[in-house]
């Protein structure tokens, strides 16, 4: 147990400095100009589509300057409905898997969608040793022009999120508030992980059943 949780608090503290790297060279991201957007932002500054640019710039980015960022053998994931979007070596044997998000800065925090819970479960399940962190790019929003700017970035791994939650009427996301809180993480192995996800994944399904009125 202590070899695994040293092993993925070090991947953790590895892919935070790259990311940081990365932030720091990447700066900001065009969107628009007032020509394109006469009245700004709007609701679009807290809309998907925009993270969804930011995030696909993110990964290709990191693709481009992986070795000069150290993370080895990068490779993007192929789907895009998986539990990771890319993955690479941490060292010679130990690959790391990581699911990008972008967070906007000064946001509440609220629960949001990490990954499918059942997908998240067969995935550990396959794969029991796999290291699977969740990076959030904090990002802010500039009018005139209109631009993106990477702020920070916060690495926290999945198996560690404090606050496991599988909402049963979001297609059963695992959900957390705490994914970009590395202070107040739960140090779990992937065993201990998949049993309180599977706990909370019976606790989602008897409220669908309730709600049906099946049980």
């Amino acid at each position: 147990m202590e070899n695994e949780i040293t092993t993925v608090a070090d991947a953790v503290t590895h892919l935070t400095e790259a990311l940081s790297k990365l932030v720091t060279d990447m700066g900001s991201m065009p969107i628009g100009t007032e020509k394109h957007f006469p009245y700004g932002w709007r609701k679009a500054a807290k809309g998907r589509t925009v993270w969804r640019l930011v995030e696909e710039a993110i990964s290709q980015n990191l693709e481009l300057k992986s070795k000069e960022i150290g993370l080895n053998f990068f490779s993007p994931a192929s789907s895009e409905v998986g539990v990771y979007d890319f993955s690479y070596k941490y060292d010679e044997d130990q690959t790391v898997f990581v699911n990008i998000k972008s967070a906007v800065k000064g946001a509440r925090k609220n629960k949001d969608d990490i990954s499918k819970a059942l997908a998240l479960k067969a995935f550990l399940q396959a794969d029991p040793d796999a290291i699977l962190l969740v990076a959030s790019i904090e990002i802010s929003f500039a009018e005139n022009p209109m631009n993106v700017s990477l702020e920070d970035c916060y690495v926290v791994p999945i198996t560690w999120l404090p606050d496991i939650y599988v909402n049963p009427s979001n297609n059963g996301n695992l959900q957390s508030s705490k994914y970009k809180d590395i202070s107040s993480a739960t140090q779990r192995t992937n065993v201990g992980f998949l049993e309180e996800l599977e706990a909370e994944i019976e606790v989602a399904n008897e409220k669908k059943r309730k709600k049906r009125g099946l049980s």
